[in-house]
Order: C-alpha cells, then structure tokens, then sequence
C-alpha cells in the first residue's frame, strides 16, 4: 500500500438507482468525481438501484412488495438484485469512470466479506433475504484507496454466520462503509439539492430538528433513511455529512446534517 489507511479520510459517495439510465447524469457524475479527484480527495462510492430492480423483476414476472420502505426480498427476487446491483449497474458506473480516466473498481460487499450482515427482521413482516449491517472489514477498501483507486460499491453483502448473500438499503451500507473509514465527508447524492422544509432547501439540520420534521411528515419516504443514516454516520465519526444534488456537491450546498441544536435555518 502506498499510503497508511490512517492518513486516508476519503470522501463516501452515496449515488441513488434513479438517475444511472440517464447518459446525462453519468457524464456530469464522472466530471464531478474527477474535479474531487483532481482537488485531491481520495473517493468511494456507493451505488443503489431500486428503479432498474424493480423493472427487471417486472420483467421476469416477479411482483416488487415493500414493507416500511424496504424491499422485501425472495430467493428469485434476490437473484435479480444481484445481477442488477453488482453486476449491471456496478459496471455502468466503472465503466462511466474508466471513461473519463478515472481508476475506478467495482466490488460489492461480498468481496472479501467487505459488508457483514444479519437478516434484517421487521415487526410487520417477513423481509427475506434483507441484511442489517454488522461489521465492514477495509482491507479490500483500503487496499484500493491506497492504490489511488476508486472503490465502486454494490450494497449486496454477506453473512458470515449462514454464509449466504443478503440486500441491503444502500443508504446503510454507505454509512456503515463512511463510519468504519472513518470518512472526512459521506455525500448521500439525490435528485435534489436538499433535504425541503417548506418549499425550500435547508442549509443545516439538527438531530432535534430532524426527529421532528420526521415526525410531522416533513421529511418522508426515502428521505428519512438518508437524513437517519447521515445522523448516525456524525454519530460515530464521521466529520460531515450532506444531503445535496449534483450541482451542490460542485457549489458546496445541500442540507449539512450536524448533532448540535444550536444551527438556525
């Protein structure tokens, strides 16, 4: 390894599944990890793919079910996550990179048992193979980070105990991944520039504030998963994390998130 993993605090990317079929999102995101890139940031990525799972499944006549928010997960529907996640989606996003120059490698979290996990279990019902994120081991990571790579990660983990494959909410394993760096920035990168209170975007959110506009239905649906999993990532190490679009990442805008209840909005 060229550099020690201590001096490394890399910035975590966190890119949805909606935009990675649009040929215009791909080329303004390869140029916006090049610019990270070429400011000196070391980069990881996390990628999800909810929309082109669900389209696949469609496809082959299995019917996408959710409960709060997560996929339930069959053994046929898991298959097809699989193939989309780490095998479609991951190599768009490799590819996309390599194109633009950059020395990205994708892997998934089964690779070197990168992302551990437990079945995730829900009071409402049966969630299949879904993991709960127990453990992330860097040396894969770090191995690539110390190379100058780009690690690209697919969220389908494993479990050391059944040693089967699990899917796991992105926006989890992007946490998990930013906290055990532990990372200067994790960056959950969506289709717009913020988390929205009232029409418009806020510039700083508290822990207190976020638990109350969750509560008021404020912030829903994937949002909460995001703004939850940035609390948490500050929690335990992170130094910043941002809810923000494309252009924000450019700007330095977005929604920070921060443990304090002394930030005004």
């Amino acid at each position: 390894m060229s550099q020690d993993q201590d001096q490394i605090r890399p910035v975590v990317l966190k890119i949805g599944g909606g935009e990675l079929d649009s040929p215009e999102f791909m080329t303004e995101l390869a140029d916006t990890v090049a610019a990270l890139q070429e400011a000196g940031e070391a980069i990881v990525v996390v990628h999800g793919g909810g929309k082109t799972i669900a389209e696949w499944q469609t496809a082959v006549g299995l019917q996408p079910e959710f409960i709060d928010g997560l996929r339930v997960t069959t053994e046929a529907s898991l298959a097809v996550a699989e193939m989309v996640l780490s095998g479609t989606l991951n190599k768009r996003l490799v590819r996309t990179l390599g194109n633009r120059g950059l020395p990205a490698v994708g892997i998934s979290g089964v690779d070197s048992a990168t992302v551990q996990v437990t079945p995730l279990q829900s009071p409402k019902g049966n969630l299949g193979r879904v993991g709960d994120v127990t453990g992330v081991d860097l040396s894969l990571i770090s191995l690539l980070l110390g190379d100058g790579r780009i690690p690209v990660i697919s969220p389908i983990s494993v479990c050391p105990e059944d040693g089967l494959h699990y899917n796991v909410n992105a926006d989890h394993v992007a946490m998990a991944v930013a906290a055990a760096l532990p990372a200067n920035r994790l960056v959950f990168l969506t289709n717009v520039p913020g988390v929205q209170i009232a029409g418009r975007p806020v510039r700083a959110m508290t822990a207190a504030q976020a638990r109350t506009w969750i509560e008021e239905g404020h912030i829903r649906d994937g949002m909460v998963v995001k703004v939850q999993s940035a609390l948490e990532a500050i929690g335990r190490g992170v130094l910043q994390a941002v809810i923000t679009d494309l252009a924000g990442i450019r700007s330095g805008t977005g929604t920070g998130v921060l443990h304090a209840d002394n930030v005004q909005r």
